[in-house]
């Protein structure tokens, strides 16, 4: 196949990918487990969230439930794993650190992705198979990498580096002539686009659009006006117009949820309340991480909506405080009153959460002239988080926090914090 070089005045936006994440980080520390088929699960070890490339071989799919597949599991030795989210939190900070070596401009996408802008960078197809060798000698994690000259594109080569062995896990659109370009894209289903999906890919099929190539080619009002700006900017990216630039610092959230389904049915108030401050302290130490603090509390329960049997109960209760904070003490002191307000005797919660809202930087404050003045002291809030940050999350906390089992998330298949706990270390 004929190559051309790039344009110098064209963009060279990389995606590096770490491969089967979840399952790649166990299998650093448990390199006996290469070669077999592994598979991370979900919150209370529901679902299936990364699959070994042997897993994928036996038609093990993303998403699907870890009861289906216990008979197929057992009969080709396939072995599950609950999330290890400390162990991958750590190791995705490794990796992304050795990446923003090779760039000046990075943006982490998620926690096993991220955007490089590598434009002007010399011998570029050499550096990407370095980055792919470092991070693979120093973390253990291997990486693809895919380019093109706006971020969709770039999406779209990583998933050709990994899906075609001859690439060698690096593949840049930019490399190909324009008749190239166009045969590849009518070759791979328009699902593959970033942020297209199944879904979206069969409503799109409804107007001929079944390629990356009729995407491309489709006609860009009627896309816009049946599908809305987003698939037009996509449009626009397919055909090498940036309209998604890379973004180095993320933008402060303007809401913080933070909730989780719990790994047994919950019917008594004190342990939702302990649930509950434990979702507060999460909440709020991410709201002071941005130096933001919040003027609005939700706080809701849910029963088990897949267990139609049983009583059904779904409670939502927002309320404004008269100042906004960022306090774990405060805030939590009004989730127990709201939580108390909505508990009712009779039924089984599997879910509840709070959510922060009506978020603004600290430095702004609107008063409210029939509260007192209030002067907030954060010296405590800044002590908890330096504890909790040289000795780990929990080792501070606030009120009962964590002394209720009961409702805490099932992992009976978790593998041990290698990187996050001493006791853990992997001794050699």
């Amino acid at each position: 196949m004929a190559m051309q070089s790039p344009k110098s005045s064209v963009k060279q936006l990389a995606l590096v990918d770490c491969n089967n994440f979840y399952v790649s980080c166990e299998r650093v520390f448990r390199p006996d487990l290469i070669n077999t088929p592994v598979v991370a699960l979900s919150n209370n070890d529901g679902c299936i969230v990364s699959r070994s490339n042997e897993a994928k071989a036996l038609g093990i799919k993303m998403g699907q439930p870890w009861f289906e597949i216990k008979a197929l599991a057992q009969e080709h030795g396939v072995l599950a794993l609950s999330s290890n989210y400390a162990l991958y939190a750590d190791m995705s900070n490794r990796v992304m650190n050795i990446l923003r070596e090779f760039a000046p401009l990075q943006e982490v996408y998620s926690i096993d992705e991220s955007f490089l802008d590598l434009t002007g960078t010399a011998n570029l197809r050499g550096v990407s198979y370095q980055i792919k060798q470092r991070v693979m000698q120093w973390v253990g994690i291997p990486v693809c990498v895919g380019i093109g000259p706006t971020k969709t594109l770039a999406k779209l080569s990583n998933h050709i580096a990994k899906k075609h062995p001859r690439s060698k896990g690096v593949f840049n659109f930019n490399d190909l002539s324009n008749l190239q370009k166009d045969s590849l894209l009518a070759k791979i289903s328009v699902d593959e686009v970033w942020g297209v999906g199944r879904r979206l890919s069969e409503r799109l099929a409804a107007y001929n659009v079944r390629t990356v190539q009729d995407l491309k080619l489709a006609h860009t009002a009627t896309l816009r006006a049946q599908f809305g700006v987003v698939i037009e900017k996509t449009q626009r990216e397919l055909r090498e117009q940036p309209c998604m630039e890379l973004t180095e610092v993320e933008p402060a959230k303007k809401q913080i949820i933070s909730s989780r389904s719990f790994g047994e049915m919950v019917t008594d108030l004190n342990a939702l309340k302990d649930a509950l401050s434990l979702f507060v302290a999460n909440a709020c130490q991410k709201l002071r991480a941005q130096n933001s603090h919040a003027s609005m509390i939700q706080v809701f329960l849910s029963t088990n909506r897949f267990r139609p049997e049983l009583p059904q109960y779904n409670p939502s209760i927002s309320v404004p405080l008269p100042q906004p904070t960022n306090d774990t003490l405060q805030i939590n002191r009004w989730v127990d009153y709201l939580a108390e307000k909505m508990f009712k005797d009779g039924y089984q919660y599997k879910k509840a959460g709070v959510m922060l809202s009506e978020i603004t930087p600290c430095t702004y404050l609107q008063m409210d002239m029939w509260e007192p003045k209030f002067q907030a002291d954060n010296s405590l809030m800044r002590a908890l988080d330096k504890i909790n940050s040289r000795y780990g999350r929990g080792t501070l906390t606030v009120s009962t926090q964590g002394a209720y089992k009961g409702w805490q998330m099932k992992q009976e298949r978790k593998s041990p914090d290698y990187t996050t706990d001493w006791n853990s270390v992997p001794l050699a």
